[in-house]
C-alpha cells in the first residue's frame, strides 16, 4: 500500500466516523429531549435539548482530538479514555432512560444501537488511526531510506567524479608548473640582460641630467636677477604713481575748497541783498530760496528776499527737501 492509498483510506475513515457522530448526535438529541423534558419544571423544560448538547459536544471533542493524536503518533493518556467511556456511558444511558423507566427491552435494545455504534466506532477509529499512522510513518521512513540510498549514491558518483577532476587538475597543473617555470628563466636572463641595458642609460641619462641642471641653474639665476630688476622697477613706478595721485588729490581738493568759497559768497551775497522793491525772476528768486534753504532760514523770509509769496517759497521748500531724500525725484523749476 502507498501513501496515496493510506490518505485515501484515512479520508474514508474520517469521513465515516464523522457521518456515524452526526447521525448519533442528531438521534441523541431526539431521543434525550422528551426525557429531560419530562423530569424538568415547566418554566424551565426550554432547557430539555441543553444536556444531549452538552454531552455529544464532549464526544466531538473526543473524536476530534483523538484523530488529531492518532496523526501526531501520540498518546493522551488515561483521562481521555476516561472522558471517551464516560461520555458514551451518559450517551447510552440518556437515550435508553425513557425505554428502561418504561420496561421496555426492545425499546432499550432499539435506543442503545446508536450510542453503541458512537461507542465502538470512537474505539475503533481511534486504532485504525493509529494504525494508518504507523503504516504512513512506515512508508515515509521507507521512502527516506531510498532517497538516501540515492543519495549517497549520488554523492559517491559526485566524489569519484571530483577525485577524477581533481588528479586532471593536478596533472594540468604540474605541467603548467614546469612551462612557467621554463618561463620564468627565460624572462630573468631577459630581464638581466635589459637591466644592465639601463644601468648604461642611466649613467648616461645622469650625466645628461647634471649638464641640464647646471644649466636650468645658470637659467634661474639669471631670470632671479632679472626679478629683482624688475621689482625695483615697478616699485620705483608704484612710489611715482603714489606721488602723482597725492599731488592730484590736493589739487583737487584745493579747487572743491576754493568752489566752496564761491559758492558761500554767491549765497552770503543773495542773501545780503535784502528785500527787493518788486519780484526777483524765476530764476533768481530759485537760487535764492536754495541759498537761504541751505543757511537754514525760515520760508518767511526767503519770501521776502525774492518778492515772491509766502505759498510759492513754502513750495521750493518743499521740492528742496523732496530733492535731498533719496526716494524723491529732483527739484524742478516753478511758474510764478
Amino acid at each position: 500500500m502507498n501513501s496515496v492509498q493510506i490518505r485515501s483510506s484515512e479520508r474514508a475513515l474520517s469521513f465515516g466516523t464523522w457521518l456515524i457522530v452526526g447521525g448519533a448526535m442528531l438521534y441523541s438529541v431526539l431521543t434525550v429531549t422528551p426525557l429531560m423534558a419530562a423530569h424538568t419544571p415547566p418554566e424551565w423544560r426550554w432547557t430539555a435539548p441543553i444536556l444531549p448538547l452538552v454531552v455529544d459536544a464532549a464526544v466531538v471533542i473526543v473524536v476530534r482530538l483523538d484523530s488529531v493524536l492518532a496523526r501526531l503518533g501520540g498518546h493522551g493518556g488515561a483521562w481521555p479514555v476516561a472522558l471517551r467511556w464516560m461520555t458514551g456511558t451518559m450517551t447510552l444511558a440518556l437515550n435508553i432512560g425513557v425505554s428502561a423507566l418504561a420496561g421496555d427491552m426492545v425499546g432499550v435494545a432499539v435506543h442503545s444501537v446508536a450510542p453503541l455504534l458512537l461507542i465502538v466506532t470512537a474505539e475503533a477509529g481511534l486504532a485504525y488511526r493509529r494504525a494508518l499512522t504507523a503504516a504512513v510513518l512506515a512508508v515515509e521512513a521507507r521512502k527516506r531510506a531510498e532517497q538516501d540510498a540515492r543519495d549517497r549514491a549520488a554523492a559517491e558518483r559526485e566524489e569519484n567524479r571530483l577525485r577524477a577532476a581533481r588528479e586532471q587538475r593536478e596533472h594540468e597543473a604540474a605541467i603548467a608548473r614546469e612551462q612557467r617555470e621554463h618561463e620564468a628563466r627565460l624572462v630573468r636572463e631577459e630581464a638581466d640582460r635589459q637591466d644592465q641595458i639601463r644601468r648604461e642609460n642611466l649613467a648616461q641619462a645622469e650625466a645628461a641630467e647634471r649638464v641640464e641642471r647646471e644649466a636650468r641653474e645658470r637659467r634661474e639665476h639669471e631670470r632671479e636677477q632679472q626679478r629683482i630688476e624688475r621689482e625695483q622697477l615697478e616699485r620705483k613706478a608704484a612710489q611715482k604713481r603714489e606721488a602723482e595721485a597725492r599731488d592730484r588729490a590736493e589739487r583737487e581738493r584745493g579747487e572743491r575748497l576754493r568752489k566752496q568759497e564761491r559758492v558761500e559768497r554767491e549765497r552770503a551775497a543773495l542773501l545780503a541783498a535784502g528785500a527787493p522793491d518788486e519780484k526777483l525772476k524765476e530764476g533768481q528768486a530759485l537760487a535764492t530760496v536754495r541759498a537761504a534753504f541751505d543757511a537754514g532760514l525760515p520760508v518767511r523770509v526767503a519770501a521776502e528776499l525774492t518778492g515772491w509769496s509766502v505759498g510759492w517759497a513754502s513750495g521750493r521748500y518743499q521740492e528742496l527737501r523732496d530733492a535731498n531724500s533719496p526716494t524723491v525725484p529732483a527739484l524742478e523749476g516753478a511758474t510764478s
